[in-house]
């Protein structure tokens, strides 16, 4: 069934009373579909982002979306989806800033911070340069993520990415959590610990640049993370670290999209999901400080 098979179908349900009457319009269906893509992959490899460490990078990631954007609109894309521009810069940006963490005797976020900064003030100035073409609604679009502007081909972009990116991950998850608890470990038992450092890098960039519509460059890097750090905070085991931190992305993307629609807030949607996303972790702290048997789990 095609995305604008099932839109319609849900539209049609929900003008019959079947369904919530917020899912007649087509916008929220086209929404809800991308919340069901981003939150599952976000939720699993925000797993690893945890446990690498590599937090700083996916926020780095995601503001390096901006000046992809940037560069698209300067080469003539549509502004509405420059994506040839945004997977193509912010990949370039990811490898060539691992490539540099393996080659330079610097830290990762020295380096990081060197990378970012200069991306953010190319940005800056190109955005400057265009200020005059494009509406600066657009900016706030990709900055903080709205569900009005989710279209069918964006829709289309995230299926791909997420079936991409599970076909690559889960076959490799546990080999690359192998080489991000234990690299040398991981060496020692035949995993391509630097193959397999790119190949993440690859699929956080990916993931990244793909949710940039809904969850907004800003905050996208707060949803592989937040997550993640809640479901450590309360998992006895690896497997209920990995479905915990799902199920938090995933709920936290559909009522970070639902609630301002059916409560009529003025909050974007990327704010919402970080939002309850937040309030997801402050619940697990909690936990983790009053239940005595969570407490001598590692965090």
């Amino acid at each position: 069934m095609s995305f604008e098979i099932f839109r319609q179908t849900v539209q049609d349900w929900a003008a019959a009373g079947y369904l919530p009457e917020a899912l007649a319009y087509g916008f929220v269906v086209n929404a809800l579909l991308a919340g069901l893509m981003i939150g599952p992959v976000l939720g699993g490899l925000g797993t690893l982002v945890v446990v690498k460490r590599f937090a700083f990078f996916s926020e780095a990631v995601g503001h390096a979306a901006l000046t992809g954007v940037a560069i698209g609109i300067l080469l003539g894309e549509p502004y509405t989806g420059p994506y040839g521009s945004l997977f193509g810069y912010c990949l370039l940006f990811g490898i060539l800033l691992n490539f540099l963490r393996n080659r330079t005797g610097l830290s990762p976020d020295t380096l990081i911070g060197v990378f970012l900064s200069v991306s953010l003030a190319l940005g800056a100035s190109l955005l400057l340069m265009l200020a005059g073409k494009i509406n600066v609604h657009i900016l706030e679009n990709v900055l903080f993520g709205s569900v009005l502007t989710v279209s069918g081909q964006d829709l289309v972009v995230l299926g791909i990415v997420a079936v991409l990116v599970l076909a690559l991950a889960v076959p490799l998850y546990n080999r690359i959590m192998l080489a991000s608890f234990n690299p040398q470990l991981a060496a020692v038992r035949g995993v391509a610990v630097k193959t397999l450092d790119y190949l993440f890098v690859v699929l956080v960039t990916l993931v990244t640049v793909a949710s940039v519509k809904v969850i907004g460059a800003i905050l996208v890097g707060a949803l592989l993370v937040i997550p993640a750090a809640a479901a450590r905070l309360v998992s006895q085991s690896l497997k209920g670290f990995f479905f915990l931190s799902l199920l938090i992305a995933t709920l936290s993307t559909l009522l970070g999209i639902l609630l301002p629609i059916v409560f009529d807030l003025p909050v974007p949607s990327g704010a919402a999901i970080i939002l309850v996303a937040g309030i997801c972790f402050a619940l697990a702290a909690l936990a983790r400080a009053l239940v005595p048997r969570l407490q001598g789990n590692p965090a």
